[in-house]
């Protein structure tokens, strides 16, 4: 720590002593490699500050609390079916009053991750799930905590530069593909989220048939190329009820059925071409794909190249950006929560405000 941060090892004793009085971090013993003296490594304080990191999605909702170090614990999930937002929350709010009960004050802010565009810390839109403006601010009513809300995929988007597939690239494009397409360009780790907070829609870019009206009340929607309800259009089916279960049973079909084959074929390289022209507009590093086009690309993988070499300006295609699987999985947009969360409860202001509950000894 001294090292990186450029401190005498007596002044670096000395502010590691203050953070451990004021309850932020503690040293342990660290494990054994061998012969020489004992030393200790820094982890965080068993009662230090905690963020509840949420995450509303399509189907299900869940809760988990995060240390200092970004490491976050799972403490309750649970699924929805209604459409109606009131029913769909109750649970999710109940859930969040109960863990701040049992933490108490160590929990500093609430950072929720949900499947809808936001704009100015307010869902202002969630066509898949069917929603308008729906206020979220009681969610955290009844803690007193900061409610701080993003997209999903602008959190994944952050995780992954943060400490997954694109860690170390100033700038990086993030996808996520679930119902419909979300990302976030990601520059020195922090979103470009615009004027309001509701960049990164790209699923409500005009890359599709502008016979096609999307939910969203846009024609012409990438989300409608890239998902179950395109596969579902390509095999002649009916607009599936649940577009995520019906692309993954696709995706498994398409390795014996040829019909299924062409129609991932198809959306693998809509995506894929889509990507390419993100690429043109933000220049990225490097591009990181999560949900399931993932699974999209592993499919159909000579598609997927040929549409996004196609699609790139000429001058790109000696160094093309990569494009890598996302390293976080079906967990990233709760990861990232949970690190705007911590950039939230260690800001200078909120350090002072826990300083305050938690005096250092005279």
């Amino acid at each position: 720590m001294a090292r990186r941060l450029n401190l005498s090892s007596g002044s670096a004793t000395e502010i590691t002593a203050r953070l451990r009085d004021l309850h932020l971090v503690d040293e342990a013993p660290a494990p054994v490699q061998g012969r020489g003296r004992p030393t200790t490594v820094l982890q965080p304080h068993l009662l230090g500050p905690l963020v509840l990191a949420a995450e509303l999605r399509h189907k299900d909702w869940r809760c988990a609390v995060a240390t200092l170090d970004g490491r976050e614990r799972l403490l309750a999930t649970g699924r929805h079916a209604s459409g109606d937002p009131g029913a769909m929350l109750n649970p999710l709010r109940h859930a969040i009053a109960g863990v701040q009960q049992r933490l108490g004050d160590r929990v500093r802010a609430v950072s929720l991750a949900v499947a809808g565009t936001v704009r100015d810390n307010q869902l202002v839109q969630a066509s898949t799930l069917g929603w308008g403006r729906v206020d979220l601010t009681g969610l955290a009513d009844s803690t007193g905590l900061p409610l701080l809300i993003g997209n999903d995929a602008t959190l994944a988007g952050v995780a992954e530069a943060r400490t997954g597939a694109a860690i170390g690239a100033g700038t990086a494009l993030h996808l996520l593909v679930e119902v419909g397409i979300g990302g976030t360009l990601v520059v020195d780790g922090h979103p470009v989220t615009g004027a309001g907070g509701a960049a990164g829609e790209y699923g409500h870019v005009p890359f599709g048939s502008r016979r096609l009206r999307c939910p969203c009340g846009a024609y012409g929607c990438w989300d409608l190329e890239v998902d179950g309800r395109a596969l579902a259009r390509h095999l002649g089916d009916m607009s599936p009820a649940d577009p995520r279960i019906y692309a993954v049973h696709i995706l498994n079909r398409a390795r014996s059925d040829p019909l299924a084959m062409r129609a991932v074929r198809a959306v693998a390289a809509a995506l894929s071409a889509g990507i390419a022209g993100l690429v043109n507009a933000h220049d990225p590093e490097v591009v990181t794909i999560g949900g399931l086009a993932r699974h999209l690309r592993a499919v159909a993988p000579a598609d997927f190249d040929t549409a996004y070499i196609n699609g790139l300006m000429t001058f790109r295609r000696a160094q093309l950006p990569p494009v890598l699987d996302a390293a976080h999985g079906d967990d990233g947009a709760l990861r990232g929560a949970a690190a705007v969360g911590l950039d939230h409860i260690t800001s200078e202001a909120a350090l002072a405000a826990w300083a305050d509950r938690h005096p250092s000894p005279t």
